[in-house]
């Protein structure tokens, strides 16, 4: 059954940096867009970042703009986020989603979401 399985997630101070993966399974990861949503707790889902079905094409919100950087290998089915001089501000479950449509900033478009993975930002 299709999967996105996030992973990279970890406790890292502040100006550190962190990749996180999303690995799709049991469907074609390269016919669809791919976001990052954030989860703090307290607050509502937030959307981070998403990337087109090409690569050719990303979106970030404003708070994370010159700092994360979305990618995607289409070959290995995973699609990344670079996060560098991480904030404490940035300390929440991470998601990705996947999406047939084109990537928007709402979570309603996405069919498929994983399960999350915890940044926690903390000296």
């Amino acid at each position: 059954q299709p999967q996105l399985v996030e992973s990279g997630g970890d406790l890292v101070q502040p100006g550190g940096s962190l990749r996180l993966s999303c690995a799709a399974s049991g469907f074609a990861l390269d016919t669809h867009a791919v976001a990052w949503f954030r989860q703090a707790p307290g607050k509502e889902r937030a959307f981070v970042a998403a990337i087109n079905w090409s690569g050719a094409g990303t979106h970030y919100g404003d708070a994370v703009k010159g700092r994360f950087t979305v990618s995607r290998n289409n070959a290995r089915d995973t699609a990344y986020l670079q996060m560098n001089n991480l904030k404490p501000e940035d300390t929440a479950v991470y998601y990705c989603a996947a999406t047939m449509d084109p990537y928007s900033y709402s979570h309603s478009p996405y069919d498929h979401w994983g399960q999350g993975t915890q940044v926690t930002v903390s000296s």
